[in-house]
């Protein structure tokens, strides 16, 4: 399965802005019939302008995700949409998106783990139900976002439902950028599985953004990895027979005791 991910700034309370840069990206950079997937980074029709979030959140139904269905119709792919506000009466999520490439919705998560270091709960409300997998191609996947990955039972629920990729939309600071490299092959490794991380760059309200998006395979090799500043495109054809064979060589689920843990 060929993987695009794109490392992209973001303008700050500008959906449509972003959106035009998204369809710009889309018509230089996706080939139909040479990309199955493609990743965008979390909030990134918005950025974290969290106080003003209640002006740029949209409903349900909403533009944004019409737009990702007719790219994926018109250029034949899926489209991991990163994350965007939606708003749903009083409440606004931090939603991830999931696209087929018949145009076709397959599936959401809301953000379960906000962020006390950006004020996030003041302004957001966390997700309501738990992860899942979903397919795409036969292919059984995982979402997560951003600051979920510091918590390793997300992730290791979705393992233990069969995940063998796991996506992560961004907003990833720099201040905290070793974390965010080191995490990654952690969890690669300890769940033996494809991660798939897609941040921004760029700066807003004083924080600047690591990039950074990074491809790591099951056995905690970095196959592919963005630059800290730089708007860039990270492509990978991963291969899922890797999954299955790492999970032979260490069978770490067949030796779980989980009722002593």
């Amino acid at each position: 399965m060929n993987i695009t991910v794109f490392q992209m700034d973001i303008i700050p309370g500008d959906p449509e802005a972003n959106r035009e840069n998204v369809k710009k990206w889309f018509k230089h950079n996706v080939t139909k019939g040479e990309t199955d997937l493609v990743v965008l980074p979390e909030m990134w029709t918005t950025a974290y302008t969290l106080p003003e979030l209640h002006k740029y959140a949209e409903a349900a139904d909403n533009e944004s995700t019409a737009m990702l269905k007719e790219l994926a119709l018109s250029y034949g792919v899926h489209i991991i949409g990163g994350s965007i506000a939606v708003a749903e009466g009083k409440d606004i999520f931090n939603r991830a998106l999931v696209i087929s490439r018949q145009g076709e919705f397959v599936y959401q998560y809301d953000k379960l783990h906000l962020v006390p270091m950006l004020n996030e709960p003041a302004f957001l409300s966390p997700g309501r139900e738990k992860v899942k997998v979903f397919e795409l191609d036969g292919v059984k996947m995982g979402i997560i976002i951003c600051f979920d990955l510091r918590f390793p039972e997300i992730i290791r629920e979705l393992a233990l439902q069969g995940a063998q990729v796991l996506f992560i939309p961004a907003e990833w600071p720099q201040a905290r950028a070793g974390h965010w490299e080191v995490l990654q092959q952690a969890r690669a490794i300890e769940n033996q599985m494809y991660v798939v991380s897609c941040n921004r760059i760029g700066s807003y309200d004083n924080v600047e953004f690591a990039g950074r998006s990074m491809i790591t395979d099951p056995w905690g090799t970095v196959l592919a990895k963005g630059s800290q500043d730089q708007e860039e495109v990270l492509q990978k054809a991963l291969d899922f027979e890797n999954v299955t064979n790492v999970r032979k060589q260490v069978p770490i689920f067949d030796s779980r005791v989980p009722q002593f843990y």
